[in-house]
């Protein structure tokens, strides 16, 4: 009796048996008795008694059937008597959202009309079926936790985009972001509520009340005494403010909390089929539990753990019969939850590996045997769907024993390779948001989460001083405070190990995803999922407005986390079979990915822009280098009418084959809703109250560039395409020859891995730094505790009612920290592990291999997507930024090679000519501005070659004009700070008494000077005679540019604040104001920087610009002192207005600086260069000696006599700041000052009087000293040389000047 014949006979549509006794015998069926006994062993009475042998009516196959009907027949009568319309109900039996006219805003529904989506200020939308008396009750499940009020309305309610469901009469709703309940008016109710929970809404029109339960815990009364009586009728409703989401259960599905006692569902469950369904599972079962015995010819008892089809004709001809009943049940959501998942979880309850239970994949054996293919489809659907809706909606309890119970049976389904593939092909990513399984949400309230007995002891670091710096002294931890830390870091350690075993089950997902040796019937479940995952990128990546489409960044932290540990599983696996590949230590990206078209990028900016520009300009390259021959016809410029007409005829395919209803509400989105409920997923109905659908069509998948001679979609890709065989290298198709010739990894897991890299740069990052708020919020309340605590302490014995406040304050600081504590640490195991930590440091060194093995290609560079430089800088700020409160960065392997690498990328890429796009350009000189901020990585720039930072040093002194020159300036600062005239400051002097911003900002860290680079700088001046003049002349441009700005603005806010009425100066304003005071002073701290390493550049008049340098200089100089000593000026009173914005704007900073440099010109150089940085500031008309005098709080005579009366006006004087400026520096101001009050004395006595016509007629300021050829017209040698920088043409006449001539005036004349 072999199974071989009886596999294919019996079909579920085909498999009745000849009715000749003897072909029984020829088939394998066993003889009539045992047969009988064996059938009503099977299919018992509904007491599940079996009557006596004499009794019993004699089974056969041939009589099974009629059989089977009487037994499923034999309660449905009483059920359907039961089973009438109940009384206080009215509307259709099957209860959906309104999507015809209940409805009020712009609303984006299910295709299941479950779930809703808003998409407007405050859209509101009603069921179809209402209330007017007994006991309802219906869920729904939260899939955000904004702004929503949730309840009942009747039909005359009548709502808007300011007020919905509760801010009218009649209408009654909870609103669990708020914590409130609303009926006009509205009061405290319930408590808070999360994406995640399930809120049921509970009517007792009898008794005239209205409750709700969150999570199944009931949150008391709502409201009472309700409107009733004629015409008064509820309807389930709804207002949810932009983006909010939400799924309703009004009974299609089981509810997914008890039914409180005496309460219906809306939509009645379908008894009849469940009866039917139930016994149909147990005929199943009793077919699992008993064994033929063939031999003996006995009935036996089987192990159902270990049950098998093994091919017997009898118990295939009775699964037949069972499953031609079954089937059409399974395809129907309630059953399919109710029924056959139920049956499933308890299979698995037994515990052991998911390994251990072949059960089920015998069960799914069965049912792609003895089912439809339409129907096996449409139950694996609805089975995935209800496992990541109760997945999904689960509570969080201490061991996430229900989390890892879906986790398992979704394993369990996915280990069936049939099933898996056709899941993977239309449902995981095409119906279902399968990314689901692989997050773990964070519990807004600790205490129902069980972390209280999980975490019993709380702990936080009080490492923070009043004003918010870290403190300085470390002090001794007590011995109570050790306790309670190693508590507590026990209580974390225990919560680790739950999750732990979470992430584990999800990681096994992943890697029956990327299984690529199931080729069996097709291709391998890999390069199923590579299309499905290249699809889920590019809708993230092209619809960044798409609020339906976008994947939440919470969900995609998990995914990338659990596909890195995969992904490096099998990568791993292949370097043990090959050992001559890497591993995935050494993992990268080859280059040929970014260019050969094997791998679509969609739209994504590439570092040398436009895809389809450098195909045009880069084509010889690829041919020469990659071997890579690009169709002419490609070479097309695609115009925007082209655009246009593209997206007009995929709008019109589109829409002929839209059905007409989905038409007439507004068009099909084309993918899942992601906000949406978790039902079906797809948000396919825009409502709208406009009647105007505000859906703009999409662009078509697929690339119009293609860059292969064979063009391939996405969906049209093989096996074959991405691994390569026979010569073909695959993805690796155009190998230039700077990459080696060595096997790297399977192909499929190259771009694996290109994919986890994108998906870092779409919105991993920015979650990242979204989830430190947490920790900052703990830092908060732990001062906010340690004030209390100590005004508790000074507190007056005889003030007990201050006592008793303060007391109060500290049980509610307490309490908060308390239970952020515990939230903390499940943030801190689910996103900031040291395992998470070492995920995201792996991917920076993948960034760097790969933009490494990039760049050595030369021009083909330019192919590259920005995002990988982009991941490369924002990963390496993640693991600074937000990792090292709880694990340090410079213990991971490598560390600093890897910084010195990075450093290197920083340094030669941010002035690289292949890389056009402004944005990523800004990103890579703000990366290294911040880099030269920090002691450890401005380390690390010194560590790379010295040829490297020569040429790095080059680019910053290139002249500013074109370019991002503030944070080119912000660079050579930073490495100044510290070397300058009184620059040793971390905080300006005036501002140490304020609370200062993030202690971590690149501006707040201490002076860390770079000597190495500044004589790199020193080098280029001094070696560079053309390269010093531009640079410095476009310094100078830019302070001229920024402190006449800033003049200008401060102007206006005196302005404003002198006014009568009241008025207020913009934000921005002052913002603006405040920034170009900055640039001023860093602009002033680079010249002096240049004055101090070149001093020859101003003062060694050999060279042809150095007195216009130096004269300009000092021009500037003048300027900005006379503007910010003068008595009682502009500048003064701004200052002393203290506006918020402008706190940065202070005498010291700016005055500092412009000392910093005279005391370099005039005081330490040689006697010479003094006498010249002398002669031209003392013939500067602008000169005033006052304004020197004024930086030692020398005050002009009639200014101390008008002042005399406020004695309390305290004068700038840099005396007054010695714990910043030392004495020597002090000494080398009152040098100066000696100095220019002797030779001003002196140039006053000797300088005779000049007669008009004698002075320069542009500036009017020095005497003609220079003639112009041809045209023979005169100025002085400032004025000129200065006109010449800009403009050949004369002042007066227009006339070309070929050359300047010395001019004297003749001595008779």
């Amino acid at each position: 009796m072999t199974s071989r014949g009886a596999g294919t006979a019996f079909s579920r549509k085909n498999y009745r048996l000849s009715t000749e006794p003897e072909k029984s015998k020829a088939t394998g069926i066993v003889n009539s008795r045992l047969l009988n006994d064996y059938l009503h062993r099977v299919f018992t009475n509904a007491d599940g008694n079996q009557p006596a042998a004499a009794y019993r009516k004699h089974l056969t196959f041939q009589n099974l059937q009629d059989h089977l009907d009487r037994l499923l027949a034999e309660e449905n009568g009483s059920e359907d008597s039961r089973d009438q319309v109940a009384e206080g109900r009215l509307g259709p039996s099957t209860v959906v959202l309104d999507h015809t006219s209940g409805f009020e805003g712009l609303l984006l529904v299910d295709d299941d009309l479950l779930g809703v989506i808003g998409h407007s200020n405050f859209g509101s939308i009603r069921a179809t079926t209402c209330v007017y008396k007994g006991k309802w009750i219906y869920e729904v499940l939260i899939s955000s936790q904004g702004l929503m009020q949730i309840g009942w309305c009747t039909l005359n309610c009548r709502f808007n985009q300011e007020e919905g469901v509760g801010d009218t009469p009649d209408s009654y709703a909870y609103d669990g972001n708020r914590v409130r309940k609303w009926n006009v008016t509205t009061t405290n109710y319930g408590k808070s509520w999360a994406a995640g929970d399930i809120v049921s809404c509970l009517i007792d029109l009898d008794e005239g009340t209205i409750a709700f339960c969150l999570n199944g815990i009931s949150l008391g009364t709502a409201f009472d005494n309700i409107t009733r009586g004629a015409g008064m009728a509820y309807f389930p409703a709804i207002s949810l403010s932009f983006k909010e989401s939400v799924a309703f259960n009004f009974g299609s599905r089981p509810l997914r909390y008890p039914l409180v006692e005496g309460y219906r569902p809306l939509q009645d469950p379908p008894v009849a089929d469940l009866v039917k369904a139930r016994k149909l599972l147990g005929y199943l079962k009793n077919v699992i539990h008993m064994g033929i015995d063939v031999t003996e010819g006995k009935l036996v008892e089987k192990d159902t753990s270990m049950w098998q089809l093994q091919g017997e004709p009898t118990v295939l001809i009775t699964l037949a019969h069972i499953f031609n009943y079954f089937s059409p049940l399974m395809c129907k959501v309630y059953l399919v939850e109710d029924v056959l998942m139920t049956f499933l979880l308890s299979i698995l309850e037994r515990g052991g590996a998911v390994e251990a239970h072949p059960l089920i994949q015998q069960l799914l054996d069965l049912m792609w045997l003895l089912m439809e293919e339409y129907e096996v489809h449409e139950c694996l659907k609805q089975l995935l769907m209800s496992l990541l809706r109760a997945y999904r909606f689960s509570p969080i309890i201490p061991d996430l024993g229900l989390q890892i119970h879906y986790l398992r049976l979704t394993i369990a389904v996915l280990k069936h390779e049939k099933s898996r593939k056709y899941l993977l092909s239309n449902v995981l990513f095409d119906v279902l948001r399968s990314v689901v399984f692989f997050y773990i949400k964070s519990p807004l309230r600790v205490e129902e989460a069980g972390l209280q007995e999980l975490i019993p002891t709380t702990w936080w670091p009080n490492r923070f001083t009043k004003e918010g710096k870290e403190s300085k002294e470390v002090k001794e931890e007590s011995a109570e405070e050790r306790l309670r830390r190693r508590a507590y870091e026990r209580g974390c350690q225990r919560l680790k190990k739950r999750v732990e075993v979470v992430e584990g089950l999800q990681v096994q997902i992943l890697k029956l995803l990327l299984n690529n040796k199931d080729r069996g019937g097709g291709e391998a479940s890999r390069y199923i999922f590579l299309n499905k995952f290249r699809k889920f990128l590019q809708e993230n990546a092209s619809n960044r407005g798409n609020l339906t489409v976008l994947c939440p960044p919470e969900y995609m932290v998990c995914f990338l986390h659990r596909l890195i540990a995969a992904l490096r599983f099998f990568w791993d696996g292949h370097k043990a079979k090959t050992p001559a590949a890497l591993s995935s230590e050494e993992a990268y990206v080859p280059p040929q990915l970014f260019y050969n078209g094997k791998v679509d990028y969609f739209d994504l900016q590439r570092l040398g822009g436009l895809l389809s520009h450098l195909k045009k300009t880069l084509k010889d390259d690829l041919a020469a280098k990659a071997n890579v021959l690009i169709d002419p016809a490609e070479l097309q410029a695609v115009t925007m009418d082209d655009l246009d007409e593209d997206e007009e005829s995929a709008t019109s395919a589109a829409q002929s084959q839209r059905p007409s209803a989905a038409l007439a509400i507004g068009g099909a989105l084309a993918r899942p809703g992601w906000l949406s409920s978790p039902t079906l997923g797809r948000a396919n109905r825009f409502l709208s109250t406009a009647a105007v659908s505000l859906m703009n069509p999409r662009r078509p998948l697929g690339t119009l560039e293609k860059i292969k001679v064979r063009t391939l979609s996405v969906e049209q890709r093989t096996e074959e395409d991405i691994e390569g065989s026979h010569g073909n290298e695959g993805l690796l198709l155009g190998r230039p020859p700077e990459e080696p010739d060595q096997p790297i990894t399977e192909n499929s897991l190259l771009e694996v891995l290109d994919g986890i890299v994108m998906m870092y740069n779409l919105s991993v990052h920015q979650q990242l730094g979204k989830m430190v708020g947490v920790s900052d919020d703990v830092n908060e309340y732990a001062m906010a505790l340690k004030d209390t605590e100590e005004k508790i302490s000074r507190c007056p014995k005889r003030r007990r009612d201050i006592h008793e406040e303060l007391l109060k304050s500290q049980k509610v600081f307490s309490e908060k920290l308390n239970h952020l504590s515990r939230r903390l640490a499940w943030i801190n195991v689910t996103i900031y592990s040291k395992e998470k930590m070492q995920d995201v440091y792996w991917l920076l060194r993948v960034c760097i291999r790969t933009i490494e093995h990039g760049d050595r290609t030369g021009s083909l560079f330019a192919f590259m997507p920005e995002f990988y430089l982009s991941v490369a800088m924002n990963s390496y700020s993640a693991l600074k930024n937000y990792f090292s409160p709880v694990n340090n960065m410079e213990e991971l392997p490598g560390y600093e090679e890897t910084l010195m690498r990075l450093a290197a990328i920083l340094a030669k890429h941010f002035a690289d000519s292949r890389i056009v796009g402004t944005d990523i350009r800004d990103s890579l000189m703000q990366a290294l501005a911040s880099y030269v901020c920090y002691p450890h990585s401005l380390r690390a720039v010194e560590r790379i070659p010295e040829e490297q930072r020569i040429s790095m040093m080059k680019n910053l002194l290139a002249p500013y004009e074109q370019r991002p020159w503030a944070q080119t300036n912000w660079i050579l600062v930073r490495l100044w700070r510290g070397c300058g005239f009184g620059y040793r400051y971390t905080r300006l002097p005036h501002l140490l008494k304020t609370k200062p911003e993030d202690a971590s900002l690149p501006s707040l860290q201490k002076p860390c000077p770079s000597t190495l680079l500044q004589r790199h700088m020193a080098d280029l001046l001094h070696s560079d005679r053309d390269l010093a003049p531009s640079f410095l002349n476009s310094v100078l441009n830019q302070l001229n540019w920024a402190f006449s700005e800033f003049i200008g603005m401060i102007q206006e806010i005196q302005q404003a604040a002198e006014r009568l009425e009241r008025n207020f100066v913009d934000s921005r304003q002052l913002k603006v104001c405040a920034t170009c005071f900055d640039l001023s002073v860093s602009l002033l701290r680079v010249l002096e920087m240049t004055v101090t390493l070149a001093p020859e550049i101003f003062l060694d008049w050999n060279r042809p610009s150095s007195e216009l340098l130096l004269r300009r200089l000092a021009q500037l100089l003048n300027q900005v002192l006379n503007r910010v000593t003068a008595e009682r000026n502009l500048f003064d009173r701004v200052v002393n207005l203290r506006l918020p914005g402008l706190e940065s704007v202070d005498h010291y900073p700016i005055l500092v600086a412009v000392t910093g440099i005279l005391v370099r010109l005039l005081v330490d150089t040689d006697v010479q260069g003094a006498e010249r940085a002398t002669a031209v500031l003392l013939a500067d008309p602008c000169f005033q000696l006052r304004s020197i005098q004024y930086l030692l709080g020398h005050a002009e005579p009639s200014a101390l006599a008008a002042a005399a009366p406020a004695t309390d006006k305290r004068h700038f004087s840099l005396h007054t700041y010695t714990e910043y400026i030392s004495a020597e520096e002090l000494a080398k101001v009152d040098k100066m000052l000696s100095h220019l009050s002797e030779e001003s004395k002196q140039a006053a006595a000797t300088t005779l009087p000049t007669s008009e016509e004698d002075l320069c007629p542009i500036c009017y300021a020095h005497p003609i000293s220079a003639i112009f050829r041809p045209c023979s017209h005169k100025s002085c040698k400032a004025c000129i040389n200065q006109h010449l920088m800009n403009n050949k043409d004369c002042f007066f006449c227009k006339a070309t000047i070929t050359g300047v001539d010395d001019f004297t005036k003749p001595a008779s004349s």
